[in-house]
């Protein structure tokens, strides 16, 4: 008592700590208001080939024109800032609130051949570059080639313009577009290159709150009509295969307990899911590892509403004001004690007695491959010197909550869910005799041929938007539609619940009640297919090529979709238990 005493102290200090950091972050992407002729900052960020995002490099690692080293200077990071691999760094472009300019000369570079190659292969690879002003995103590309000759043109674009819209004394949008008639083709070894710019300054109606809308229309592009026509068709698939399984269920149901009262009234022998109704609420073999699997389970189901519901007010955000990705980390940590709670809360239900080893299970089952993986590429990324490279101070510090937050919350969730379990209220007893498991089993209701069905149903009712997710996470293209994201969500869940109740059913129907571990797994297969998708997607539908690339998309995929298997495999199971 004592010892939680203390982790509750511990815990209301370090949710203080956290609400105090969650409030610097809301400043720091604060409105910001500039009065005419103010200075209002260029960033420059990152580039890489448009076609790998995991790959990026800093900006000046391509020779273009830099502040001097005494005047050079990096914006304060934070963490969102690491996991998005943005290094923000001050500019040559001289930017003031409302003022034009003209082809101003920001500095000549003269090349040597090393760099002109540097740049041909940027060019040949399809760089894009970075920049932030006013906390938004601006885009471009470094250069063209032209290969309709025998000889490819390289041409880089030295003349940026920028079209900036302000509404009264605030920035809602910012553009590039090149000059044609200002460009310089490498066609030396050694050539003078004249950096320049232009700012147009256009005065919007649009207000504030609104400016996203432009950035979602801007680079990278994105199609709403295609989005809710995805949607309403997986709504009406949906629709009609619950109702399928519906009245099939129905009628079996039906056909069963006639037939189970006729068999009463003639004094017939029992069978069929009746029969065993001794037996299935045995309770599962491991049951530590399976209570640990549902505890994180449930776990990631809260983090998914709320990412998803902070996505729906505007707290997930592309832009800097909100990352996903710290989001998702602390809204992990803090919800640790769920996993905590509902592990040791099924563990007693179950007759467990070893609550701290599973607690330690429910700890570790997912966060430590996670960690494995995480290891792996941030390893492969710093052999690359790729901005996604996650600095030691920041692992550290990931580490430091995992240790300080996310285990005293498990511990603390899983006292209480220790202390306030109820016994498990079966409606019937279990018999001590256990029955043999039918031997003769129909190869299509055999666990491997449960397990595709299981998980193919619920994938194809949301593949089509799948797309444009798997297209926000490895691609240019920002995912802003919440709205959407949140119906297609609801609707994996209602078809996960209902495929498993039906293949539960089923199971049961011949005399098989080994159920538990079977309606986790049938719900969670839809994770292997996410997976096999991913495959399909990276070689047909992607353009991402190299071994860090290669090593990121399949390093997280694999994750990702550990965690879609453990959350649907919950939603199964569950279901399951209710029917």
């Amino acid at each position: 008592k004592e010892l939680m005493t203390k982790l509750s102290c511990t815990q209301v200090r370090l949710w203080l700590l956290v609400v105090v950091f969650i409030f610097a972050r809301e400043a720091f992407g604060r409105e910001n208001f500039y009065a005419n002729h103010e200075g209002v900052p260029l960033f420059v960020n990152k580039i890489g080939p448009y076609f790998n995002p995991s790959e990026t490099y800093r900006y000046y690692s391509l020779p273009f024109c830099q502040p001097s080293q005494e005047k050079a200077f990096q914006k304060p990071q934070t963490l969102a800032l690491t996991l998005e691999g943005t290094y923000l760094m001050n500019s040559l472009y001289d930017f003031n609130f409302g003022d034009n300019v003209q082809d101003k000369k920001i500095c000549d570079k003269q090349l040597t051949p090393s760099q002109v190659q540097e740049f041909k292969k940027a060019i040949e690879q399809f760089y894009f570059f970075e920049f932030y002003l006013d906390d938004l995103p601006i885009r471009g590309f470094v250069g063209s080639v032209d290969q309709t000759s025998s000889v490819p043109v390289y041409t880089v674009f030295n003349h940026l313009h920028f079209d900036v819209l302000k509404n009264k004394n605030q920035v809602i949008y910012a553009n590039i577009t090149y000059d044609t008639n200002k460009v310089t083709v490498l066609d030396s070894e050694d050539p003078l290159i004249e950096f320049s710019y232009s700012v147009n300054w256009i005065e919007t109606d649009v207000e504030y709150h609104k400016r996203l809308d432009y950035f979602e229309d801007s680079f990278f592009k994105k199609d709403l009509e295609i989005h809710w026509l995805s949607i309403i068709n997986s709504l009406i698939l949906v629709i009609l295969l619950v109702g399928l399984i519906s009245l099939i269920m129905l009628r079996v149901l039906k056909r069963d307990l006639m037939r189970y009262e006729e068999a009463v009234e003639d004094d017939s022998e029992t069978y069929g899911w009746k029969l065993i109704h001794g037996d299935v609420f045995r309770f599962p073999e491991n049951a530590s590892i399976f209570t640990a699997l549902l505890g994180v389970g449930s776990q990631f189901l809260a983090i998914s509403f709320l990412v998803l519901a902070l996505g729906l007010y505007g707290k997930a955000s592309p832009g800097l004001g909100g990352s996903l990705y710290s989001l998702a980390i602390l809204a992990y940590f803090f919800t640790s004690s769920l996993s905590g709670f509902m592990s040791c809360y099924l563990y007693k239900q179950m007759n467990g007695e070893e609550y701290y080893k599973n607690l330690f299970t429910t700890y570790t089952i997912y966060s430590v491959p996670f960690l494995t993986v995480a290891s792996i590429v941030n390893s492969v990324s710093y052999s690359y010197g790729t901005t996604s490279y996650i600095p030691l101070g920041s692992v550290l510090f990931i580490i430091s909550l995992w240790l300080f937050i996310g285990l005293p919350s498990t511990l603390l969730g899983g006292y209480f869910g220790w202390k306030l379990a109820a016994p498990f209220d079966a409606p019937c007893s279990v018999s001590k005799l256990q029955r043999a498991l039918p031997a003769d089993i129909p190869w299509y209701r055999q666990s491997v041929f449960q397990f595709i069905v299981a998980g193919f149903l619920p994938f194809s009712a949301t593949y089509i938007e799948m797309y444009y997710v798997f297209s926000s996470i490895w691609g240019r293209n920002p995912y802003t539609l919440f709205a959407i994201l949140i119906i297609a969500f609801v609707l994996l869940l209602a078809v996960t619940a209902c495929i498993t109740i039906s293949v539960t059913y089923l199971q049961l129907s011949i005399e098989d009640y080994n159920w538990w571990w079977r309606s986790f797994i049938c719900g969670g297969s839809t994770g292997m297919f996410i997976f096999i998708y991913s495959i399909f997607y990276y070689f047909d539908r992607s353009k991402m090529f190299g071994n860090l690339q290669t090593t990121f998309y399949f390093g997280y995929m694999l994750i990702l979709c550990y965690l879609f298997f453990i959350m649907l495999g919950t939603v199964g199971y569950f279901s399951s238990l209710f029917f």
